[in-house]
């Protein structure tokens, strides 16, 4: 573990887990200075995030509009200001406007694409564990510490991402992103709690008064969740009719643009078949969306890119079984993956980290532009590393 005394940076979200999170580090003597990322929330303005000095003490009520939801809010900051004064420690407010704005054009191209994207998993690999880690350099903090479910292995030497002790609230599937020179600068407190009820307890130990604040259940930047109300604003061409149809081509129905389905979608169909139906394939070229039965859902294989490994590559250029999860809510299941060259000349090495999964069983609903991340198969709490689900079979 760190030293005693070292300075951590703690991500603050102004939630239970990242507020738990500071108060564990610091009753564990630890330097802690409370940072949060100013994303640009819908009903945000300059004139109501200027409050916040570097200390976190002043504010003034009356310029934060409390009730926008999701992650990093404007009532977010609200809380984190509160938490950090309660705790003594300093309360920094970063601009991280302009990078955040790279995760909502990603949003909205994937969507556009055709694909279903991931913005919180992109979100801890550009920033909390990316810009964030260059932040706490500037201060001088040898750490970067989140309310992430989710725990850091130091006992041999060199570090492992695990999965949290809770499986009920593992988050190490949002992690596997990060690079691996950084999981020495990483500390995830929360991760040694079984319990959310354990973490609420710490919270109101230490009178946080976010201790019985409800958990987010949206993207920050779609607070309403109308994400394709977001993608339509963003890319009004999108909005166009096209045919849904049957895996023969026989038209069954019409739809507003392809981006307001994803694979497995069974509701908002407006299509009567007389049998339960799903959406299993989408085609932006065409603005066609396929639909299909359950079966019709079941995958054997997939393709991903943009790999992350969190150990050894050697291992993998043979088949290595693993344990793989395709799905934040889904359970790693047994699979076997290779990494596989391929070409790619926008890159700076004229290559692509790509691998190719092959699950032991069909998986239901393996979608194109979500995250798979694998899992050790003799030691199913470390997290190997993963990719983005490009293609597939």
């Amino acid at each position: 573990m760190p030293p005693k005394g070292a300075k951590v940076l703690v991500a603050m979200s102004g939630g239970v887990d990242s507020s738990a999170a500071a108060a564990l580090l610091l009753e564990q003597g630890y330097e802690v200075v409370g940072c949060f990322m100013r994303l640009g929330s819908p009903g945000e303005t300059i004139d109501e995030m200027m409050p916040f000095d570097s200390a976190g003490v002043s504010c003034d009520p009356s310029k934060v509009k409390i009730g926008h939801q999701g992650c990093c809010s404007v009532g977010d900051a609200a809380d984190a200001r509160e938490v950090a004064a309660k705790l003594g420690i300093p309360l920094y407010v970063c601009n991280f406007k302009k990078d955040f704005g790279r995760i909502i054009d990603y949003f909205v191209d994937a969507y556009a694409s055709g694909r279903t994207p991931n913005p919180c998993v992109r979100c801890n690999d550009w920033l909390k564990f990316g810009k964030l880690h260059e932040y706490a350099q500037q201060i001088g903090a040898g750490y970067v510490a989140s309310g992430h479910y989710a725990r850091i292995d130091r006992t041999n030497g060199t570090p492992k991402l695990l999965r949290g002790l809770d499986d009920k609230k593992d988050q190490s599937y949002v992690l596997f992103g990060a690079p691996r020179d950084r999981l020495a600068e990483m500390l995830l407190p929360i991760g040694e709690y079984m319990t959310k009820a354990e973490v609420r307890a710490i919270a109101e130990k230490y009178d946080l008064p976010v201790f019985d604040k409800p958990d987010s259940q949206e993207i920050c930047f779609v607070p309403d969740n109308d994400y394709a109300g977001l993608v339509e604003r963003r890319r009004p061409e999108l909005r166009v009719k096209g045919k849904i149809v049957n895996l023969h081509g026989e038209q069954l129905g019409e739809h507003d643009g392809q981006h307001k389905y994803t694979i497995g979608q069974r509701r908002g169909l407006g299509v009567a078949a007389g049998e339960p139906i799903y959406v299993v394939d989408k085609d932006p070229e065409t603005n066609t969306v396929t639909v299909g039965s359950n079966t019709d859902l079941m995958a054997q294989s997939c393709v991903a890119h943009e790999a992350n490994w969190l150990i050894d590559e050697s291992e993998l250029h043979d088949w290595k079984p693993v344990l793989a999860q395709h799905r934040y809510n889904s359970a790693p299941v047994p699979a076997k993956v290779r990494i596989i060259d391929r070409e790619d000349p926008d890159t700076p090495s004229g290559r692509v980290g790509c691998f190719e999964c092959v699950f032991d069983d069909p998986q239901r609903a393996v979608t194109p532009g979500q995250a798979l991340a694998l899992y050790d198969l003799e030691h199913p709490e470390i997290v190997l590393g993963g990719g983005w689900i490009e293609t597939v079979s």
